[in-house]
């Protein structure tokens, strides 16, 4: 039996799974970060940890034992703690914090260094200003993942994996390791940072757990979906469509975005998928800023719908937008134009404009963007995408996933697990125990619970031309922000 922790952003999920692959236990408790002012997202470490260990003592005891644990969180989110005392220095600072725009632009004017307040290094030293005076040997730099195997480890492992660390900002992807030159440019001793492990095998002990299990598999909460959904080969490609929307896929060797971080031209990222065996796997990475958070929009602020699952009966109930469309861009526009300055658009009204119409439009305008991101990969990464996998909330929207077949030109695989970071996580850990051969044998667990193939008769150039013509008049709302480029 393994057991699983998977830290969101706004929630700590804990799973108990078997050694077919199958999640037996599951358990999940909020966790919302808090935001202070606007722009900061800050959450607290110990309360994070302490919620862990809440939830995962009683799942294994409810088993008896389990035999691994495997982690998966919330990337670059970030958190500094003194060594000896475990104590954090100040909050942990969120992915989705932005108080180092600043940082980042000072890092690209005077060091020509291209980092994202979204990453963990500008987050790190704005926490360190704060404790000038300490020893670098007394302080640990560390994602969530290292935080928290810090915790479970009682102080004895100070680790992070590739995937994890390739997100940070101090990254060498070419040397698989901390680049000395980047830890110079943000002041990060790199005495302070994780041993970078791979993300499948033993690489800590859980002191804290009953039975104190290793810690067999670390990894990110994306990759992790991934590994879940079985897109662990070109050609596959993962979306979640979550607050927000991320599309991975597994890349070949020679891709432009394999050992890199960087940012291609269509707006996307080299990631490293996963590393196993001292071997990394790389992948692409596309991102849609704002998907399922349209439809909490609709339901909690303009009270349109009454639930969520509302949308897709409304949707339905109309045959057409009747010309309205609308772009999802409550915080700007991801991949592939990176506009932060762009604000969410209708476009089309008229006096016969409904409800109905509305609510369509903005389903419709998440799948846009799911097809923009599959757009953006195809393009950026040289690599067709044959065959799409969606797992997250809207997931379970019937008319959402059939529209997004429909604007992708491609067949969508809905996930039988809204969770796949969950699992994926667990059959990685399956690996890590030697209970799986490799992670590519996790693709033959891959069981939809339901195929959807594109309309035939949908036209599909011309939504997209449309489209175009939408989003175009959604850029450059707000041009200070726009003209920001991380």
């Amino acid at each position: 039996m393994i057991l699983v922790i998977d830290i969101g952003t706004t929630s700590v999920r804990v799973a108990t799974m078997s050694s077919d692959g199958d999640v037996v236990g599951f358990q999940q408790q909020q966790q919302p970060p808090s935001s202070p002012f606007a722009g900061l997202v800050e959450f607290d470490p110990i309360a994070l940890a302490n919620t862990v260990q809440e939830l995962a003592a009683p799942a294994v005891n409810a088993v008896g034992a389990v035999t691994g644990v495997a982690i998966t969180t919330q990337r670059a989110s970030t958190v500094v703690w003194d060594r000896s005392s475990g104590e954090p220095i100040g909050p942990g600072l969120s992915w989705q914090d932005l108080r180092t725009v600043g940082e980042c632009m000072t890092a690209r004017s005077e060091h020509g260094v291209t980092v994202a307040p979204n990453q963990s290094a500008t987050k790190a030293q704005w926490l360190l200003r704060s404790v000038e005076s300490a020893e670098p040997n007394n302080l640990c730099i560390g994602t969530v993942d290292s935080w928290i195997t810090w915790m479970l480890s009682r102080g004895e492992s100070h680790v992070t994996d590739h995937t994890n660390a390739a997100v940070t900002g101090w990254y060498d992807p070419q040397g698989a390791s901390w680049s000395e030159h980047l830890c110079d440019v943000f002041n990060t001793p790199t005495s302070m940072l994780p041993q970078i492990v791979d993300s499948v095998g033993e690489c800590a002990i859980a002191h804290s757990l009953p039975g104190a299990p290793p810690i067999v598999a670390l990894i990110g909460d994306q990759q992790a979906s991934l590994v879940g959904q079985g897109c662990v080969s070109p050609g596959l490609a993962k979306i979640t469509f979550g607050t927000g929307g991320m599309l991975d896929t597994v890349v070949n060797n020679d891709s432009p975005l394999a050992q890199t971080t960087r940012r291609g031209d269509g707006g996307c990222f080299g990631i490293v998928a996963w590393a196993e065996g001292g071997q990394r796997t790389f992948g692409a990475e596309s991102i849609m800023l704002a998907a399922g958070s349209n439809i909490d929009w609709l339901r909690d602020d303009l009270k349109i719908i009454s639930s969520s699952a509302e949308s897709h009966d409304i949707a339905s109930s109309c045959s057409s937008t009747d010309g309205v469309m609308f772009v999802p861009a409550p915080l700007g526009l991801g991949t592939p134009h990176w506009d932060y300055g762009a604000r969410s658009t209708f476009v089309g009204l008229t006096r016969g404009t409904t409800r109905s119409h509305m609510v369509r439009a903005v389903v419709e305008g998440i799948a846009h963007r799911g097809a923009d991101l599959v757009e953006a990969v195809q393009t950026d990464a040289v690599a067709d995408v044959d065959v799409v996998r969606v797992d997250g909330g809207m997931s379970q929207n019937p008319f959402f996933v059939q529209t997004l077949a429909n604007f992708t030109g491609l067949t969508v695989e809905v996930s039988p697990h809204t969770e796949g970071t969950t699992v994926g996580a667990g059959r990685l850990a399956l690996v890590g125990k030697n209970e799986m051969p490799t992670v590519a044998d996790t693709a033959e667990m891959w069981n939809p619970q339901v195929i959807i193939h594109p309309d035939d008769s949908f036209d599909r150039v011309d939504a997209r031309s449309h489209w175009e013509q939408a989003t175009s008049r959604s850029r450059g709302w707000i041009p200070e922000l726009s003209s920001l480029d991380f």
